[in-house]
């Protein structure tokens, strides 16, 4: 058993068509809005590195500045991911930006792993359009931290929420070894709170059956080990379990 699925998004941005480009098809893009470590082998591959897991995907589409295209699979279960960007400039230095991504998910518990799918694609587009309106341009350090394992996620995200000092639309806090967060909530669904600061895009999620974690992009000059050390200490020194 399994399931099919596909997907399409349109994303209006204030970015031009070029640093659209450099933000989905460079590595150092890629980092400063997705996940993880990237790297972009141009016309041929594009790689990925997080939490333990480095999959590769085949370029299949290679239009500078108008389409990308990626997938990895078919798997002997029958597993394939494929993703397409389509961009198209607007006015005043504006652009549209079509996503789709289409794939197979095999095995019984496919539901599961779609759910997940579907709430992270959320904001990661999200996460895509606050780079590109605010940021775009300028390159982050990813910054990967996992928390405590989750056994009752509602009461983890309560205790997240009083964590880092929520009221409605903005937040501030202040991690101890790290810089003051004060920021404006710019996505927030049932897994994944996301935070726009000056300097920083900060985000919380709840991880597919594992940890409470965080996945930051900081904009300013930081040692990506010492930062993502302080971030597990965090999680872990806030009993969000």
């Amino acid at each position: 058993m399994g399931h099919e699925f596909s997907s399409a998004d349109e994303l209006h941005v204030d970015a031009t068509p070029d640093e659209v480009w450099a933000a989905i098809a460079t590595g150092p893009g890629i980092d400063s809005w997705f996940m993880g470590r990237n790297e972009v082998d141009p016309g041929q591959t594009v790689r990925q590195a997080f939490g333990g897991y480095t999959p590769e995907f085949t370029v299949t589409a290679w239009e500078p500045g108008a389409r990308l295209a990626y997938g990895a699979g078919p798997a002997p279960d029958g597993r394939f991911m494929a993703l397409e960007f389509l961009i198209e400039g607007r006015d005043h230095g504006s652009t549209v930006l079509r996503v789709a991504n289409s794939g197979f998910l095999p095995g019984d518990d496919w539901a599961d792993e779609f759910e997940a799918m579907t709430t992270g694609n959320e904001l990661f587009r999200r996460t895509l359009v606050t780079y590109l309106n605010h940021f775009a341009g300028r390159v982050a350090t990813p910054v990967t931290a996992f928390g405590p394992m989750i056994t009752d996620w509602p009461s983890t995200r309560a205790r997240l929420v009083a964590a880092i000092g929520q009221d409605g639309d903005r937040v501030r806090f202040a991690p101890e070894g790290l810089p003051p967060v004060d920021g404006v909530v710019y996505f927030e669904n049932a897994d994944a709170i996301g935070i726009r600061a000056d300097d920083a895009i900060y985000r919380f999620l709840r991880g597919f059956r594992g940890p409470v974690m965080a996945c930051h992009h900081i904009f300013s000059d930081i040692s990506s080990e010492i930062t993502e050390q302080a971030w597990v200490a965090w999680l872990n020194a806030k009993d969000l379990t």
